[in-house]
């Protein structure tokens, strides 16, 4: 256990190293928080001198002086400290941040198969906020704490050693009532925050799919959903209300008893000489100098076990393996054939998607993929964007292998239309130009909108192409959204198309300009298609008919309607549909 918390201790700062914080800021707040406290432990002394010399015929405004100019120092040198370490905290949670995201945008998909993106949000904005906390709030407070506790006794023990002895019952009866209490108060918090990561998930979830919610009349389901998940927040919450319940009244209860004892015995030895007056007040001023940290230091290691696992998490994703995006290859020629050669592949936790896939695609020719639903066809077209590499065998261009060659410049190769195109949140301009290092020229944006038969509904728009598309390009239809997904791929310029189902989900006319669309993006290129509408599949130069992930026909459409029973009844399926 000791090791594992060594550990923890050890990723905890390292993490923070990693992020490189000013060590002159560091240097100044941590200096002026030591002169802060330790004018704190002079104060008590000139107001024993100030108490002691006080009289209307004789105040020695000298005290008077030192004790403003102590106030004035203190808060000064209190406030820039309190700032200089709000930026540093704020630096090293940017600095966090930053590596974290570079880290999330480099992930492979299969990270993001095991787990939900709405939980790395949780991770980049709530865990990096505790690390934060800690530092900024409770880490300098705790060392000048333990300062300001060790002066306070040393300085005690000069004024009266007796009533330190005194002072020394509470400290242990102090500790005795925090200990267990702040153990329990750690356990309880990570499972606060661990819940709290859990229901900001889940609220990200399902406000990310509200249509969803509302079209499926989930409203009252989701109502009692989400109450349950707050609710074990609210079971929590007032767990931790319960210890710090406990805490305040109990240390209160020390202190004022302690108060009273030290005031009652300092009064006594007070008349009979063996202390002064100013002596007892600035026994009473140190008394909370040590009693306050003490109360504090539980605070802190309950902010620390939230830092340790906070940092854990962190740890967790820094650690994972990326995508190597700009190694290998990256001058190779893109007109050559793609060969799919003894192809196999599984999920982590399933049996096997495709298994011992062959065929090749021929630059300029269109390769359509049909079957079932399940059989593997969009598992494909992930193993030719190399989001998951083959379990077995392999994928080449030419004599290459897709392993060897730079992810960067191969995925530059591709263009993706998918049934359910991605749009993001902003205009349409930004829709159709995400991903590109450059913005194209006025002409190019235009010839690619004309090419894909949407340049006159994007300028019958109030804004035209600076028109806000909505969250998920809501506000456009299905078949605009389609037509923008394939005016983005026309900017790209790519060599290699990769159509899924991509007008499947139309209505007829949609259906129409979008695959008037797509013959114009089809045109010399290296085409793999998803399809169920028999024109595409006749179109075809090459079909491959995919059944659970094997391939039980390949050849061009009248070969398998003359071989492939199932095919044939494939095409009469969609022959109805097409109807």
């Amino acid at each position: 256990m000791l090791k594992t918390d060594t550990k923890k201790s050890n990723n905890f700062i390292q993490l923070i190293k990693d992020t490189k914080p000013s060590i002159w800021m560091i240097s100044i707040a941590v200096f002026l928080s030591v002169i802060n406290t330790l004018v704190g432990l002079v104060i008590p002394l000139v107001t024993k001198t100030l108490v002691d010399t006080l009289s209307f015929t004789n105040i020695d405004y000298r005290i008077i002086l030192l004790l403003i100019v102590a106030f004035v120092g203190q808060a000064v040198a209190g406030g820039v400290s309190v700032y200089l370490l709000s930026v540093i905290g704020q630096h090293i949670v940017a600095q966090l941040r930053v590596r974290l995201w570079d880290k999330l945008i480099v992930l492979p998909v299969a990270f993001y198969d095991k787990f939900r993106s709405n939980e790395m949000v949780s991770r980049m904005i709530n865990d990096t906020a505790v690390l934060k906390g800690l530092i900024t709030d409770h880490l300098i407070s705790f060392f000048t704490g333990m300062i300001s506790m060790v002066g306070a006794i040393i300085i005690l023990l000069f004024i009266d050693w007796q009533m330190t002895l005194v002072l020394f019952i509470a400290v242990p009866l102090m500790v005795f009532i925090l200990i267990p209490l702040g153990r329990k108060m750690r356990t309880i918090s990570r499972e606060l925050q661990h819940h709290t990561a859990q229901f900001t998930a889940y609220i990200s979830q399902i406000l990310g799919d509200i249509r969803l919610v509302k079209v499926s009349n989930a409203e009252k389901n989701e109502r009692v959903n989400a109450r349950e998940e707050i609710d074990v927040l609210f079971q929590f919450g007032k767990k931790e209300g319960k210890v710090q319940a406990l805490v305040a009244p109990l240390v209160s209860f020390v202190m004022m008893s302690l108060l009273v004892v030290i005031i009652g015995y300092g009064g006594m030895r007070v008349a009979t000489g063996d202390i002064t007056p100013g002596g007892l007040v600035a026994f009473i001023l140190y008394m909370f100098q040590i009693m306050l940290p003490l109360a504090q230091f539980s605070r802190f290691f309950t902010e620390l076990q939230k830092a340790k696992g906070a940092t854990e998490r962190i740890m967790m994703i820094l650690e994972e393996p990326v995508e190597l995006l700009t190694d290998g290859k990256e001058q190779f020629h893109i007109n050559q054939p793609i060969t799919i050669k003894n192809v196999s592949f599984a999920y982590e936790t399933t049996e096997e998607i495709l298994q011992n896939i062959s065929f090749t695609a021929h630059p300029g020719t269109v390769t359509a993929i049909v079957g079932p639903s399940g059989s593997g066809k969009t598992t494909l077209f992930s193993l030719l964007e190399r989001f998951y590499d083959p379990t077995e065998g392999d994928i080449y261009l030419g004599e290459d292998s897709l392993r060897t060659l730079s992810l960067t410049i191969w995925r530059k190769q591709i263009g993706y239309v998918s049934q359910e195109n991605p749009i993001i949140a902003g205009t349409i301009l930004e829709n159709i130009t995400f991903g590109l290092e450059e913005v194209p020229s006025k002409e190019k944006i235009e010839e690619a909108l004309q090419m894909a038969y949407a340049k006159e509904f994007v300028y019958e728009l109030p804004d035209g192409i600076e028109t806000e598309v909505g969250e998920r390009g809501i506000k456009l239809s299905g078949g605009q959204r389609q037509r923008i997904g394939i005016a983005r791929a026309l900017l790209r310029d790519p060599q290699i198309l990769m159509l899924d189902e991509a007008t499947s989900s139309l209505d007829s006319k949609s259906e129409i300009e979008v695959q008037k669309a797509l013959d114009n993006l089809m045109k010399g290129r290296t085409t793999f298609v998803i399809a169920h509408r028999l024109s595409t599949i006749m179109d075809a130069h090459h079909i491959i008919f995919l059944d659970k992930g094997v391939i039980t026909g390949n050849g061009t459409h009248e070969e398998l309607m003359k071989s492939h029973v199932l095919y044939k009844e494939f095409t009469k399926q969609q022959l109805k549909l097409d109807m």
